[in-house]
């Protein structure tokens, strides 16, 4: 088992639902030990097990909320507030 540091943008993610969909997603990975987020820094930092999870596994995550939280039109079927 080696623990692995990642750090990566979430320039894109510039509310506070999005920060928490992308913490809570992080932190629903098995192998993740730290989800930390700062939106001053627009940086996102992550520890976890190599032999639990991946650094695809973490992209993929970040990537689906953050399609997540972009806006969609207000009567758009797609919206989750609809």
């Amino acid at each position: 088992m080696a623990i692995q540091q990642l750090q990566f943008s979430i320039k894109n993610i510039d509310d506070a639902e999005g920060i928490q969909g992308v913490i809570t997603a992080l932190e629903n990975i098995d192998g993740v030990l730290l989800a930390k987020l700062s939106p001053k820094s627009d940086i996102g930092i992550v520890q976890f097990e190599d032999t639990k999870t991946s650094i695809h596994a973490i992209k993929a995550a970040v990537s689906m909320v953050d399609y997540v939280t972009q806006p969609f039109p207000v009567d758009a079927p797609a919206n989750p507030k609809n």
